[in-house]
């Protein structure tokens, strides 16, 4: 069977795939359409087999919010910075975050099995790949969360086109702009100063005994001269700045230096006559945690010499 410039186009625009990777299909499966888009899938599983042990560390966080109530975060890697800002790439993620606000998956086996929203033949996973063959690099779907807020509202902040995603969740009898303000600002605290809790209730007596261990061996081998009861002293001193580092609400908050996280919001709260609390806080930054590969050119050209 003849195949077409339109039948290339229409498998085009149903899969995403190549031009080339489509005429191929349709020529393979004598132009039928359904048994194109079966071979390009499969065509597409190969492909993302082969570029999975490739390093994605690039990519993006995304957040929603859903009336102020309902909010996802998740991160999408890819192997290159100028994939991430492909637009293509962008859409998927968008798909992606939209798909977590509605998953009821616990876990990213269950997300990743879970009927695809925009084509519910395919899974999460399928499109995964799908893309993957379209885009050429490794993609990874890396982390997801889904919050919701009951008494309160959810703000998000995205810092740096997408380098780092942070949803902030609050109890509060006033959900209005102010309030709002006031919670994307202390978003924005948090993708700035990196904060490991919320208060220094969240922080367990075990994280507590642990830094307690290293502060005393340190303060007693540059001060060996110091008695215990100092050296106590000192122990507690050290905590507490250090408390004052990763509790947020501690922090000193970054716009006005005199006050801390917890007072700015009790005096935006009392101006407008409201109780908000801090409840919790997420932050994802694209690439923490991964390592990345650092190309050796040099050596690589040595190698390849037998050098």
């Amino acid at each position: 069977m003849a195949i077409t410039a339109g039948m290339v186009k229409e498998l085009r625009e149903m899969t995403g795939a190549g031009m080339m990777d489509c005429k191929k299909a349709l020529a393979e499966t004598n132009g039928d359409m359904d048994a194109a888009v079966e071979f390009l899938r499969k065509n597409g599983q190969a492909k993302a087999e082969k570029k999975a042990g490739r390093i994605a560390a690039e990519g993006i966080v995304k957040t929603i919010v859903r009336d102020d109530k309902v909010a996802a975060i998740v991160e999408v890697n890819s192997e290159t910075d100028f994939v991430a800002k492909n637009d293509d790439f962008q859409s998927f993620v968008e798909a992606v975050v939209n798909q977590v606000a509605d998953t009821d998956a616990a876990d990213m086996d269950a997300f990743m099995a879970e009927a695809w929203a925009a084509d519910p033949s395919k899974t999460v996973k399928d499109a995964l790949v799908e893309k993957i063959a379209v885009i050429g690099e490794n993609l990874n779907i890396r982390r997801f969360e889904k919050v919701s807020a009951d008494n309160g509202c959810v703000v998000s902040y995205i810092h740096g086109g997408g380098r780092i995603g942070v949803l902030v969740v609050a109890d509060t009898d006033v959900v209005n702009d102010e309030i709002k303000t006031c919670l994307k600002n202390v978003a924005m605290q948090v993708a700035a100063m990196s904060p490991k809790y919320v208060s220094r209730e969240e922080v367990s007596q075990e994280y507590l005994d642990h830094e307690k261990e290293i502060l005393l061996a340190q303060a007693k081998k540059e001060n060996p001269e110091k008695p215990d009861n100092i050296i106590e002293k000192m122990i507690i001193g050290r905590l507490n700045k250090e408390m004052k580092e990763i509790c947020l609400l501690d922090q000193v908050y970054v716009q006005d230096s005199d006050l801390t996280v917890a007072k700015y919001v009790a005096k935006v709260a009392k101006e407008n006559n409201a109780n908000v609390t801090v409840k919790k806080f997420i932050r994802f930054e694209t690439g923490e945690g991964i390592e990345k590969k650092v190309d050796d050119f040099a050596a690589e050209v040595a190698a390849q010499a037998g050098m």
